[in-house]
């Protein structure tokens, strides 16, 4: 058995909604000290709707997939669904992970949750 997804693989090699949101209204950034990874997301919060979202990661493939494949579970979601969105969820969504990267999944939903975090801060 391969020990990543051909999903996992994809999100790695062909990243969705990676970059810099310049008109984001949301900004949530966290970092993992042990393994070095640093995710950042960038969110534009309309009417209690993601209405777009970009990421910048540095760290390994897992983190690279996971936060693209977070940032393609709440695009276009509203702000009650995108709350709800756990680690497992993504991980699920990439058809799982190597238990010693589940980490990077759980920076994903962090680094969302600092973003509504910060958007509260501002309405």
């Amino acid at each position: 058995m391969a020990l990543y997804s051909e999903k996992v693989m994809d999100h790695f090699r062909n990243p969705r909604n990676l970059g810099v949101l310049e008109d984001a209204n949301a900004i949530g950034e966290v970092g993992n000290a042990k393994c070095g990874d640093i995710m950042k997301m960038y969110l534009k919060i309309e009417d209690d709707i993601v209405k777009d979202v970009k990421f910048e990661t540095f760290g390994c493939g897992s983190a690279i997939a996971s936060s693209s494949m977070a940032t393609e579970m709440i695009k276009g979601k509203p702000l009650s669904e995108v709350e709800k969105l756990t680690n497992k969820a993504v991980t699920e969504a990439l058809d799982g992970l190597p238990t010693h990267k589940i980490h990077c999944s759980v920076l994903a939903e962090q680094a969302i949750k600092s973003a509504l975090e910060d958007y509260r801060k501002k309405i």
